[in-house]
């Protein structure tokens, strides 16, 4: 059926709160930010209003490109990771009966009501060397001596996997949970094996879902702060730590502010880019 366009002003009225909270919330602090990474910083002060270049002259530099080149890099290994992991899972979980399936959701969900900070020191204590699974290892005869495994990349991919995969799991769980069983029965049918009717039949039907999950947790991983300070070193920080330590213990506002319109352009495009793709993808 198609919608027929708006013909008076009462018809906007079911738009008028979400545009008004997206203004409010969204719009307006970001023109903000925008401003700021403008204006000029003043020594001993704060910033003063101004427009200048250097704030974005200097992001592009050899240091600060590394470090946005390794936030994208790090969120598409994490949203890579967390696809990888909670797609198996997912469909495995939507097979089950109802009762196995809320006690799961459960589950995801009490991982979803721990902090940052308790999964950051959780997550260092098991990586560690005096009281970590290292030792689990040695006991059962595994390893020879206990080592520590953080901080390293690996705890940061580890950390960020973790707390994202919740959020896949759920963003993925509605979608496979409408899909029709029969497609699977028809490939099973022509001979296929569970493995290539999971991979030449459901993967394909849910690439839409799978490309919207991607984005999700892309953004969430592109904003992690706590987790690559507790479990990586200094070269494993994300461009978030940068902008927080700019933004605080620098007192270096439009810095700050310019490196943060940078994370929000990267995720604007990415939205763009897959929307591009869907629409493709829907005319085809």
């Amino acid at each position: 059926m198609r919608r027929s366009a708006p013909q008076k002003l009462t018809d906007y009225l079911p738009i008028t709160f979400p545009t008004l909270m997206l203004g409010v919330f969204f719009v307006i602090p970001f023109g903000l930010m925008v401003m700021v990474s403008f204006f000029k910083r003043v020594q001993g002060g704060f910033y003063e209003p101004s427009f200048t270049l250097a704030n974005y002259a200097r992001f592009l530099s050899p240091f600060f490109g590394e470090m946005l080149v390794f936030s994208l890099g790090l969120a598409a290994l994490v949203s890579i990771f967390c696809l990888c992991l909670g797609v198996p899972f997912t469909y495995r979980l939507t097979r089950l009966s109802r009762r196995a399936q809320v006690i799961w959701l459960i589950g995801l969900l009490g991982v979803l009501s721990l902090s940052e900070v308790i999964i950051g020191f959780a997550w260092s204590t098991l990586l560690s060397r005096t009281a970590g699974l290292s030792n689990l290892f040695v006991w059962l005869g595994l390893m020879d001596k206990p080592v520590a495994w953080t901080p390293s990349f690996a705890a940061v991919l580890t950390g960020l996997v973790y707390q994202a995969f919740p959020y896949t799991v759920l963003v993925l769980y509605p979608a496979f949970s409408r899909l029709d069983p029969s497609l699977m029965e028809a490939a099973r049918t022509l001979g296929a094996s569970p493995v290539r009717g999971f991979l030449n039949v459901v993967l394909p039907a849910m690439r839409k879902t799978l490309l919207a999950t991607f984005i999700i947790v892309f953004i969430f991983a592109l904003g992690a702060y706590l987790l690559p300070q507790i479990l990586g070193r200094p070269q494993h920080w994300t461009l978030s730590v940068l902008v927080t330590d700019q933004a605080i213990y620098q007192s270096n506002m439009p810095f700050a502010a310019a490196m943060a319109v940078f994370l929000v352009v990267a995720s604007l495009v990415l939205v763009a880019i897959s929307g591009q793709i869907n629409r493709r993808g829907g005319g085809s």
